[in-house]
C-alpha cells in the first residue's frame, strides 16, 4: 500500500510541475518548528537570537516535550522563524545525576558551557536566551554562573521551570543579574522546595510557557 501511494504521489507531481502558491514559505515554517530534538545552531550557525535549552530528567530527544518545544516555537513566532536558532543540550538526563553536587550531569554542564562560549564568540551580534526544566534548570545554574562577564553580557534572558536549585541558590542564578532571570515554580512542586519528589505540579509547566515568553520577548526587545 505504501509503495502504491508513493508511486501515485510521484506520478501526480510529474503531471503537475507548477509549484503551489506560497509552498516554499509553508515548508520553511514547518522545517523550522521545534520538536523533541533541535540542533539548529550547530547546523545553521548564527541568527539574531540563539536559544539554548536543557530538558528535564528522562525526557526524550534533547528538547523534551513539556516546555522545550513550546518555548522555542513561541520565541520563533514572536521573533520570526528565520531569526532564531534553537539547540537542545545533549546529555543523558538520568535521574541519578540530580544527586550530584550542583544537581546536574557534569557532561551536560560542560556541553552547555561549550555552546554558550561558541555562541558568544562566533556570533557577536546575536542575543542568547537560555532555559531549562527540572534537572535542565540545574544545568542552566551551573553553566551560567561560571561564564565570563563577556558571555553573560550576551545572555539577555535565563528562564527555568520546576527549578531543582531554586532553594539551594536562593531563588536566583549565582553571579548572574536577577533582572535577566525568571524562575518559574508551580505551587505544590516539591522539587522547587529542595525535595526530589515528583508530583503532578512538577509536570504541569506547559501552561506557564506564555509567562516565560512574555519575559523572554521583553528582554529581547530591551
Amino acid at each position: 500500500m505504501k509503495s502504491f501511494v508513493a508511486l501515485s504521489l510521484a506520478a501526480l507531481a510529474l503531471a503537475n510541475p507548477l509549484p503551489v502558491p506560497n509552498e516554499p514559505a509553508i515548508l520553511n515554517e514547518r522545517q523550522t518548528q521545534t520538536t523533541i530534538t533541535a540542533t539548529e545552531f550547530t547546523r545553521l550557525g548564527c541568527r539574531p537570537v540563539i536559544f539554548l535549552f536543557a530538558r528535564g530528567s528522562t525526557e526524550v530527544g534533547n528538547m523534551g516535550t513539556i516546555v522545550g518545544p513550546p518555548t522555542s516555537n513561541g520565541i520563533k513566532a514572536a521573533q520570526g522563524v528565520t531569526n532564531v536558532v534553537t539547540e537542545g543540550i545533549d546529555y543523558p538526563a538520568l535521574l541519578s545525576t540530580n544527586f550530584l553536587p550542583g544537581g546536574a550531569d557534569l557532561g551536560g554542564i560542560r556541553e552547555m558551557k561549550r555552546l554558550l562560549n561558541k555562541a558568544a564568540t562566533d556570533c557577536p551580534n546575536s542575543k542568547i536566551v537560555v532555559a531549562g526544566y527540572s534537572q535542565g534548570a540545574a544545568l542552566v545554574h551551573r553553566a551560567v554562573e561560571d561564564m565570563s562577564e563577556a558571555v553573560k553580557d550576551k545572555i539577555v534572558a535565563a528562564v527555568t521551570y520546576g527549578d531543582t536549585q531554586r532553594l539551594q541558590d536562593r531563588g536566583r542564578i549565582p553571579n548572574f543579574p536577577e533582572s535577566k532571570t525568571l524562575i518559574i515554580c508551580n505551587t505544590g512542586d516539591l522539587v522547587c522546595l529542595g525535595q526530589l519528589t515528583i508530583l503532578a505540579p512538577h509536570l504541569d509547566y506547559e501552561r506557564r510557557v506564555p509567562e516565560a515568553l512574555a519575559f523572554i520577548n521583553a528582554r529581547l526587545a530591551a
